[in-house]
């Protein structure tokens, strides 16, 4: 009768949980679309007739927003890509050792446990004393630190499909460390690559306290839109803001459908 009574509760009680929490997380960029379409200054959820794209019109004007944007994505793209290159060979590096691999580990992802105002503000001292003035690249410097450990786990997580039997049958065929790791290691793991990419794109886009210290006269995207929200709120922010909403959700759509087409074709 306990268990009986107990069941029902439990699965009750954790379904409200994860209802609630979904809620905290998909609402508030879900109420920033919604006013994003409204076409007065105050932000507010418009009635279906008073729905208007007239802030999306108003973006093609903000050149400096704009900027910024660009500024960060280019930030993002050359972050992602080096992360991703450096986390792909980090995690053969741990896959190939036979002793150390926890001290190995742990030196890579260390540096996501130091805060990103103290890294920020390091390696600014460090490119001043080096006379290296501040662009994008030292942007780019600071969001590796930050992105790099995270693409790590995703690759590493991913090379355990690599059987150690694979690379040892095609090196008994003759197969050289480079073929083994074109032929079979990365078509294996091009899943992980990918979300490393993504996850490390993502975090470089939306970086703050590492670019505030490192960022040079053209400012990324974060620490405009910070700017803006400080001198007084345009309702292109949000137009921008929901710009870049719909386009993460047409990606994992995308995405989506390109996994399921995958699956179907395979099975």
């Amino acid at each position: 009768m306990v268990d009986q009574f107990e069941g029902p509760i439990v699965r009750l009680g954790a379904r409200i949980a994860v209802v609630v929490a979904l809620m905290i997380i998909y609402l508030p960029p879900l109420y920033l679309l919604a006013i994003s379409f409204n076409e007065g200054l105050q932000p507010a959820i418009p009635s279906l007739d008073q729905v208007s794209i007239k802030w999306y019109l108003a973006l093609a004007e903000e050149n400096k927003l704009l900027a910024a944007l660009g500024e960060s994505l280019l930030v993002a793209t050359v972050t992602a890509v080096i992360a991703t290159t450096i986390a792909f060979f980090s995690a053969l590096a741990y896959m190939e050792m036979s002793e150390h691999r926890s001290g190995w580990f742990m030196f890579v992802i260390f540096s996501m446990f130091v805060p990103g105002v103290i890294q920020g503000l390091s390696l600014s001292v460090i490119f001043t004393k080096l006379g290296i003035p501040s662009f994008w690249a030292t942007v780019v410097a600071g969001h590796l630190l930050w992105a790099m450990p995270f693409a790590f786990t995703v690759i590493l997580t991913m090379l355990a499909v690599v059987k150690r039997s694979y690379l040892m049958a095609a090196a008994d065929l003759g197969a050289s460390w480079g073929r083994r790791l074109w032929d079979i290691t990365l078509p294996l793991v091009r899943p992980g690559l990918i979300g490393g990419f993504i996850f490390s794109f993502l975090l470089s886009l939306n970086e703050y306290n590492r670019a505030f210290y490192l960022v040079g006269r053209q400012n990324t995207w974060p620490l405009d839109m910070f700017g803006k929200m400080n001198s007084g709120a345009s309702p292109t922010i949000y137009a921008l803001s929901g710009s870049i909403l719909i386009a993460s959700f047409l990606a994992v759509v995308l995405c989506l459908l390109l996994t399921w087409k995958r699956v179907v074709k395979t099975s």
